[in-house]
């Protein structure tokens, strides 16, 4: 290695914080990875020495029994800029190595890294974490390219590098392979990066959710008691591992024998159920942490509910359990739950769970959970497994979205959202899963994302994203299971076009009236009458599930007087079995009692099978579950969203010739420097939209009239008078605009007025754009999502209604048109007979061109592109205004981390 200094520092400088992270290993436990410092010296001396020989060997090339002094003062004496090391801990014990020296040497910026990791924990992908969060802090410190130098045996380093995702260039000296490789961020290295994480919290759930053991802590024999309910549900259920009770005052209970503290138990315990008062559960995480427990289940409240003590207590509890490879569900956590049969786990607090399904269930709210499972079983839903994860403090919604993935027992999933953890890594998650699996997700009015200072997103925002993300969002639980039932047992629609088939006039109007306003298409009304019989109904349905025309079949059976219900059901099921072709079938049986909210069940409370016809109160819920599962199909027919790799544009491979992203980067660092946060001059954000092949209509900013006049005359008449007063670019009564000026005298006259008028000498003098529709276009930094781009029409109604729709950046081709289609007034953007069609190619292109703008450059927290003029060939902008400031927190890019 060709060191870049002969200087070691005796004081370093502090270490990177946010070089620290938990991280999921291949096994689903947690490692901590951080900056290595000098107080680490001794312990990594503990950790070269307990290496064996041939690890030391493959590392080191040689036997190396020890460091040297001079060595590890090096190697924990850093710079964390041209020199790096990185330790992964596990307690407080080093068990893998990692760091990079900068090599001199001409051309792209390079450094050696190597790593190593210790015997017992090879295996477990730690290779790998090392390699990504030093291509992190490399890329921080400007670093382009890796080298290693690898003995040609050591297969297993050499296939880290390999599948890594990195294009690595290989050649051969003897028995020393000599490895080199761009570590700029990928689509394949993302790829694989996502694969891992989805691999190892998948992984790291399912520990949880099948553990061969529990130990039940605060093990009580009183069902009135949190510690007895858990303990009754784990005995009385079918759980096919071993129950330890743990309570110092018993020696047993329910008649099994109970320990006093977890570090009593003789054999290993995977799962800790933790029921003690919150001021008990440090002495409880020490036990845990002693006896090598693999997660932990709190259901003890009294945590980040109670405030900022208590969010305190929580972050420490989590810090302390991760820091041991623990995960922490809860706290303050209703409990987890499996129907495996070869599981059989039942660790909640409800004495009531539904049978054995295929749905998965996610939530935070306890007490809400209780009910939300009561509804479940009450309606014959089955599910796989269910999380209430409370106060959401570790595993979260993302975590259980990776596990269902990868589950082949869960088909649907249901999720009940009170907060965001990571909203921007569930949207990319969330659209990889809902292309195979749906997922329906329900929120309070209040949704709140972390580290957000008023605790509640948009909910405009929060529709849109979900609808990107092909998330079906449910407005209730009731319509949360109506979409369930649904989704869950029936084939999807293939199109808008439902047949609807019953014996009441009236409702058989109010159905496809209901149908027609959320956007079905009602293609055949059967009116069966009143005297229908159940040979009516067979006949009629199976002739509407025949028929090529209809793409689904609504039946209401509402008799005029109180009658047998269960021939109709058989005849339905039965016109539903006569026809191979599988479409989804609803009903709505709107009296008397007896018939199942799903109409085939295995026996009495037992969970409904696939093919089971869902069952609705009434049609209208019944035609709203059918419109979001339609919205959903025909989001999930669409081809998956590519999404641009730094500024692809127009479908080419690579980036197109009129985007200068190098440009912008100099001048963001230009410019990001003091004051780190600020707005842009206009003649600034001219420049910068420029770079990214943006332009706004010309324009000269003057000071007294005749300079006005020059600019006119320079620019061409006609031309425009702005102006540049933002508390009056604000108004929308267009006050401060002249338009239209074609002569000296009459720019003079519009200098005037408006430098009156705003008491502000500065005005803009720019060329007339074409008439168009006005349209907005805005970038945000949203707290939770990252930016968010936002697109509507203009003018003070559109304004008033909120008429907006938003989108996660970056954008794909069809998310950017997509979002222009969105606005409920875009059909204004196809013409009218008092308007022509616009260019919406222009404002597609325009979209994506500011995605990429904002993808290249994380400086960027806000943009206003207000008014854009869409004209029949062209979109014009008008006015532009940017913001630029510190780069914030990456929310979902850079190497994997617990977060």
């Amino acid at each position: 290695m060709t060191e870049s200094s002969d200087s070691t520092p005796d004081d370093p400088p502090p270490a990177p914080l946010h070089w620290q992270a938990d991280v999921l290993a291949s096994d689903g436990g947690v490692v901590r990875l951080r900056p290595i410092t000098p107080g680490d010296a001794e312990e990594l001396q503990r950790f070269h020495t307990a290496l064996s020989e041939r690890s030391r060997y493959l590392r080191y090339f040689g036997p190396y029994p020890r460091i040297s002094p001079k060595d590890l003062h090096r190697t924990t004496h850093v710079d964390y800029h041209d020199r790096v090391g990185l330790v992964v801990v596990l307690g407080e014990a080093i068990i893998a190595v990692g760091r990079y020296e900068l090599l001199d040497r001409t051309g792209p910026r390079a450094a050696e890294v190597a790593f190593v990791v210790a015997d017992e924990h090879q295996g477990r992908g730690l290779g790998s974490i090392l390699l990504e969060h030093l291509a992190g802090a490399a890329a921080e410190n400007r670093i382009d390219t890796f080298v290693a130098e690898v003995l040609a045996e050591n297969a297993v380093m050499v296939t880290v590098f390999r599948e890594a995702g990195y294009q690595v260039e290989r050649s051969r000296d003897g028995s020393v392979l000599h490895l080199e490789f761009a570590i700029d961020p990928t689509e394949a290295l993302r790829s694989v990066r996502d694969a891992r994480e989805r691999a190892s919290e998948a992984r790291s759930v399912g520990n949880l959710l099948a553990p061969r053991s529990v130990a039940v802590i605060g093990a009580t024999p009183s069902t009135g008691r949190v510690g007895g309910v858990v303990l009754a549900n784990l005995l009385d259920g079918t759980f096919q591992g071993a129950v330890y009770p743990v309570n110092p005052e018993r020696r047993s209970v329910r008649g099994v024998h109970a320990y006093p503290t977890v570090r009593d138990i003789p054999d290993e315990v995977d799962l800790a159920v933790v029921a003690v008062p919150a001021d008990a559960i440090g002495s409880v995480l020490d036990d845990c942490m002693a006896k090598g427990v693999k997660g932990l289940l709190v259901l003890s409240a009294g945590f980040g509910e109670m405030g900022e003590q208590g969010r305190t207590a929580e972050a420490e509890l989590v810090e302390a359990a991760r820091g041991h490879g623990m995960r922490v569900v809860g706290p303050s956590a209703l409990g987890i739950a499996n129907t495996d049969p070869a599981v059989g786990l039942n660790a909640t607090l409800a004495t009531l769970l539904p049978g054995r399904g295929r749905i998965g269930f996610f939530c935070q709210s306890g007490p809400l959970g209780v009910a939300i499972l009561a509804e479940a079983a009450t309606r014959n839903l089955g599910l796989s497994t269910f999380v209430s994860a409370g106060n959401r403090a570790d595993v979260s919604g993302n975590d259980l979205l990776q596990y269902w993935d990868t589950d082949a027992d869960t088909d649907v999933i249901l999720l009940y959202l009170e907060s965001f953890g990571n909203p921007r890594k569930f949207s990319r998650i969330a659209r990889r899963v809902a292309r195979n699996k749906p997922i329906v997700a329900v929120s309070p009015s209040r949704l709140a994302a972390r580290g957000m200072s008023d605790g509640e997103l948009d909910r405009s925002i929060v529709r849109d994203l979900f609808a990107q993300s092909g998330v079906v969002q449910a407005d209730s639980i009731s319509e949360m299971f109506d979409c369930a039932a649904l989704l869950g047992y029936q084939p999807l629609p293939r199109g808008p076009r439902p047949a609807v088939v019953g014996n009441s006039t009236a409702l058989n109007w109010l159905t496809s009236d209901a149908a027609r306003s959320e956007g079905l298409t009602v293609v055949d009304t059967v009116d069966l009458g009143p005297q229908a019989t159940p040979e009516d109904y067979l006949t009629a349905v199976a002739a509407a599930l025949e028929s090529d025309e209809t793409d689904a079949v609504i039946v209401i059976f509402a008799p005029p007087i109180p009658l047998p219900q269960t021939g109709y059901a058989e005849a339905i099921r039965a016109a539903v079995a006569s026809v191979p072709e599988s479409k989804p079938v609803l009903t709505t049986f709107a009296s008397g009692d007896g018939i199942p909210n799903l109409l085939a069940v295995r026996g009495p409370g037992a969970s409904a099978i696939r093919g089971s016809i869902p069952s609705f109160p009434d049609p209208a819920r019944a035609v709203r579950a059918l419109a979001r599962v339609h919205r959903y199909a025909r989001w999930r027919d669409l081809p998956a969203s590519q999404l641009p790799d730094a500024a692809h544009i127009n479908g080419d491979n690579g980036r197109p010739a009129d985007i200068d992203s190098e440009r912008a980067v100099r001048l963001m660092a230009d410019w990001a420097t003091d004051p780190s946060d600020r707005w842009l001059t206009d003649d600034e954000t001219v420049l910068l939209l420029d770079c990214y092949g943006i332009s706004v209509v010309e324009f000269r900013a003057v000071r007294d009239a005749e300079a006005a006049v020059a600019a006119a005359a320079e620019l061409g008449y006609p031309v425009a008078a702005k102006a540049t007063n933002e508390s009056w670019r604000r108004r929308t009564d267009m006050s401060w605009v002249r338009l239209d000026l074609w002569r000296p005298e009459a720019v003079r006259q519009a200098y005037r007025d408006l430098a009156e008028l705003c008491g502000d000498p500065l005005v803009h003098i720019q060329r007339m754009a074409p008439k168009g529709v006005g349209c907005v276009l805005k970038v945000q930094d949203d707290p939770a999502f990252g930016s968010v781009i936002e697109f509507g029409l203009s003018g003070p109604i559109i304004e008033l209604l909120g008429d907006r729709a938003y989108r996660a950046l970056p954008l794909s081709a069809q998310e950017a048109a997509a979002l222009i289609d969105a606005p409920r007034a875009a059909p204004l953007l196809n013409g009218t007979p008092a308007s022509p069609r616009v260019d919406k190619v222009a404002l597609i292109e325009l979209t994506r061109r500011i995605s990429a703008m904002f993808d290249d450059l994380p400086e960027m927290r806000e943009l206003s592109c207000e008014p854009v003029l869409a004209a029949p060939e062209s979109a014009a902008i008008l006015y532009a205004r940017a913001r630029i400031g510190p780069q914030p927190s990456r929310f979902d890019i850079g190497p994997r981390r617990l977060g």
